[in-house]
């Protein structure tokens, strides 16, 4: 009788054993969410181009990444490597360059951070523009550069440093927000 006991114990041990190792394994512990569907890891790439385009199908901007990795948990996707090419109002190609950005997914802000520098030339007068700074946010529908940090504005080799700008594309006008240090002659 004991052998028989012991028998099937170890079938069913056994059988255990086989259902245990054959089952599906579940990736990173963990990682699931409530529903227990997994994790979306988002999308990553290298030598990344992203357009956007307006209603007209005409390029609101354009922006290339050395990486792009989307932040699916945040809503978010962050650029390493940035450079970020738009047209104001009246079609002047204006080019942006960062270390690093971040765009909130349906958002059109982009936020550009580490040694941004915009360069481009001024409607009318025809005069090249630069602006740096640390922070640097451009609301692509909205068409405006936007800074709170420390920024210099150097146009036709005249330079202006203030705390804080803000330009509209659309409008084609340029604010210092205060702290303004240089000056302009005629």
């Amino acid at each position: 009788m004991a052998y028989r006991l012991l028998a099937i114990v170890a079938a069913v041990a056994l059988i255990i054993g086989v259902m245990v190792i054959s089952a599906p394994r579940r990736e990173g512990g963990g990682q699931s969410t409530a529903a227990g569907l997994p994790r979306d890891p988002g999308y990553a790439a290298r030598d990344a181009r992203l357009i956007e385009t307006g209603a007209d199908g005409h390029a609101l901007y354009t922006l290339d990444a050395a990486q792009v990795e989307q932040q699916p948990d945040t809503g978010k996707v962050g650029f390493e490597q940035v450079r970020l090419g738009f047209r104001d109002s009246t079609g002047n190609q204006w080019n942006a360059r960062a270390d690093r950005g971040e765009l909130a997914q349906a958002s059109g802000v982009v936020e550009l951070e580490g040694g941004v520098h915009v360069a481009g030339v001024l409607p009318d007068s025809g005069q090249p523009a630069e602006i740096a700074t640390e922070h640097l946010d451009f609301d692509t529908r909205a068409q405006i550069i936007a800074t709170e940090d420390p920024v210099t504005l150097l146009v036709s080799g005249r330079e202006l440093q203030a705390l804080g700008l803000s330009a509209s594309l659309k409008e084609r006008r340029v604010q210092l927000e205060s702290s303004v240090h240089g000056s302009f002659l005629p």
